[in-house]
């Protein structure tokens, strides 16, 4: 075989450039990503839609026993999605075609909950193939989300309901096209209708679906398709719903232990160093606080510098970004999600604008075999498949970019070649500044991209060091940038007696209104906290006066203030720290209920006067590791503390993987008194907490 080799390079069949990279190359080193995975990770971002019967009841999770016939957008518009996606840079949409509550967004042949029950297009409708049709037309790819839970399925957790699950996989990987990414989540079990049962089913999901097997069905038909969640996949949760990667992020797993039931969903942020297969993180957030759409919610889309940050903290840190909108009942992506993905596609394309080591003299400490090929200025060649590499026994080696003048930066872009591996546990930046070397940054992984966001400086050399890698380094391309200046909006607070708070986080001048118009230079000056009692709309933004920058406008709405609301009675606990709950200030939590005093447990609140209200709120703990959330609730209101009314009842659902505000509505109702009662916690507790109450007004 060798003398067949030197015969070919000696002919000039296979080049002596090639020869010499086939010869000295550096070996593939641990686990290593198969194609499909190098091509999704390569995507970067893309869009989940949830739009579903939930979207029509208001609610997050369904329970299985709405009517069809409610689900009848106005103006449903695919093209539209495709197009905010396409605009927003983001490379496909992921659809939410069935959730937990088992309607199908498809005309299934297998059930008669979907679509062609509903009046839109007369049940003539298809949504999946009208979106797929739409992702071609914008070159996008189509990802789909099928629940394996099924609320409405009388067959839920019986061998049967197996079998109709894995028609309906077929369904949807055989009639539209090709699928990038099938999407399992991973809530599997629990109450439900189940055709009228009414009940609780339990299964072992890493069990009861038999994932080899319908692993092996998805990939017979889509073997393109990479499959997400539960089971054997090949991407993983990052474990959590907040979009947030760990500052250090392996694409490595301990699947057998995990399938084994051994490894904690926290573990996931961060992967695992010793990891034997090739499962990498992808990021999912709502673009909102919840998945599906709600009206609530219309002003409370993340502030710019939350989706910035989480930009940088999934995509800059060797995770994918998997975006949900939730598109509305006309069956839109609503004006003002639209409008804050502008706002974010124009921050981020302002902070990678121009690129400033392509013009550098690089150098290397160690060139992999003095070889050309894999020269240090491989880094800056815009070429991903050409790479910087050290020999094989060196594993901390420093790469220089030398500039022609003193330059100023504050963001830097690393990748290592995956192809071969993830290799680098520690690097640190340093930058020589007035003829001295500042360290500026101390890092863990690189994987397939890591982005650094640094404080600014003007720098004549730019040193990035190796310190610990796994094997031989590899490192496929380095990028420097001077990202223009990033004003935070502030922050605004209001306590229970109504006295506002305004914080800017560097000392920024701030200004505000009280009349819901935009802020300007021109409005008022925030000096000292003031009162305001009343219900009121605030809006804020920091002003850096030096480079004369101002920040996103920060909203903040708020309702009569609670300085007469009191707490008149608990069913257990201290009624003296009680009014914790309605201070204002989330982050301050009451607890009640234990072993011996058991759920359901109820707080009474007098609101000191009469309201008109339309629902209420509820903010679960906000500080510490265990929560002690409430996971099902009952609403009670009254006008003279004698006669009760429930308003609502329910569950928070998903709270357990995403405790925000919970946000429930009913029809408008005039009260004074207000009941509370926690029916049942996450993970069968018995203590919980709340951080805050709140009603929503008329």
């Amino acid at each position: 075989m060798k003398n067949i080799f030197l015969y070919l390079c000696l002919f000039g069949i296979i080049s002596n450039s090639f020869s010499q990279e086939f010869a000295n190359a550096p070996k593939p080193f641990g686990p290593l990503p198969s194609q499909k995975q190098i091509d999704w990770q390569e995507m970067e971002f893309y869009a989940f839609v949830h739009f579903s019967l939930n979207t029509f009841t208001n609610k997050e999770w369904g329970y299985g026993d709405e009517s069809p016939a409610l689900f009848n957008p106005s103006q449903l518009d695919v093209r539209q999605w495709a197009r905010v996606v396409k605009n927003a840079g983001m490379k496909g949409i992921i659809l939410v075609a069935k959730h937990h509550d088992g309607f199908c967004l498809w005309p299934s042949a297998y059930t008669e909950r979907s679509v062609k029950n509903s009046p839109w297009q007369n049940g003539k409708g298809d949504l999946v193939k009208e979106l797929a049709a739409a992702c071609k037309e914008y070159n996008l790819k189509l990802g789909l989300y099928l629940s394996p839970w099924d609320r409405n399925h009388p067959e839920y957790g019986k061998p049967e309901y197996v079998t109709y699950f894995r028609n309906q996989l077929k369904e949807l990987l055989t009639n539209y096209g090709d699928v990038f990414e099938m999407w399992f989540d991973g809530a599997n079990g629990g109450d439900g209708y189940y055709g009228g049962a009414d009940e609780t089913r339990k299964i072992n999901s890493l069990t009861y679906y038999n994932w080899d097997e319908t692993y092996k069905l998805i990939y017979n038909i889509a073997p393109k398709t990479l499959v997400w969640g539960v089971g054997p996949s090949e991407a993983r949760w990052i474990g959590n719903e907040e979009g947030r990667a760990g500052k250090t992020n392996w694409s490595l797993l301990r699947q057998k232990d995990e399938l084994a039931g051994k490894v904690h969903y926290s573990e996931f942020m961060s992967g695992h160093e010793d990891g034997e297969k090739w499962v990498p993180g992808e990021a999912d957030v709502s673009i909102r606080p919840g998945w599906f759409y709600h009206s609530v919610e219309d002003d409370k889309v993340r502030p710019l510098d939350e989706m910035v940050d989480i930009y940088y903290e999934s995509i800059g840190r060797n995770a994918t970004l998997l975006l949900n909108l939730p598109v509305d009942r006309r069956g839109l992506v609503h004006e003002n999600d639209e409008a804050r993905l502008k706002e974010l596609v124009a921050t981020i394309k302002a902070d990678f604008k121009k690129e400033l080591l392509a013009g550098t003299k690089v150098n290397a400490d160690n060139v992999r075999g003095n070889n050309i090929e894999f020269n240090a200025k491989n880094v800056i060649d815009g070429n991903k498949n050409t790479y910087w590499a050290t020999d094989d026994n060196v594993n901390k080696a420093s790469i220089s970019f030398v500039f022609n003048k003193p330059t100023a930066l504050n963001r830097i872009l690393l990748q290592e070649d995956i192809k071969l591996g993830q290799r680098v546990k520690a690097f640190t930046v340093e930058a020589k500044v007035e003829g001295k070397w500042q360290t500026i940054a101390n890092e863990t992984t690189i994987g397939y991209k890591r982005i650094l966001r640094l404080e600014r400086v003007k720098a004549s050399e730019l040193r990035i060091t190796i310190t610990d890698a796994k094997s031989s380094i590899v490192i496929s391309n380095i990028q420097a940038y001077n990202a223009p200046t990033f004003v935070r909006a502030p922050e605004i607070k209001r306590d229970k007696n109504g006295l506002v708070t305004i914080k800017s986080e560097n000392g920024d001048s701030i200004y505000y209104t009280v009349d819901g118009s935009n802020p300007s230079a021109k409005s008022l000056l925030y000096k000292n906290p003031f009162k305001y009692d009343k219900a009121v709309q605030i809006k804020a933004i920091s002003r850096n006066t030096a480079e004369k920058i101002n920040s996103a406008v920060k909203m903040a709405k708020y309702g009569i203030s609670k300085e007469n609301w009191k707490i008149t009675a608990v069913s257990s606990g201290d009624l003296k720290t009680a009014d914790r709950i309605i201070d204002g200030n989330p982050d301050t939590d009451w607890g009640f209920g234990s072993e011996t005093n058991k759920l359901p447990q109820t707080v009474t609140i007098d609101m000191g006067t009469s309201l008109k209200i339309k629902g209420f709120t509820y903010t679960p703990q906000q500080v510490g590791n265990n929560l002690n959330l409430i996971s099902n609730y009952e609403f009670y209101t009254s006008i003279d503390n004698v006669n009760w009314t429930k308003q609502s009842e329910g569950e928070f659902s998903n709270i357990k993987h995403n405790p925000i505000e919970q946000v429930k509505v009913f029809v408008g109702v005039q009260t004074r008194y207000l009941r509370f009662t926690a029916t049942a916690a996450v993970s069968k507790g018995q203590s919980v907490s709340i951080g805050e109450i709140d009603v929503v007004e008329e």
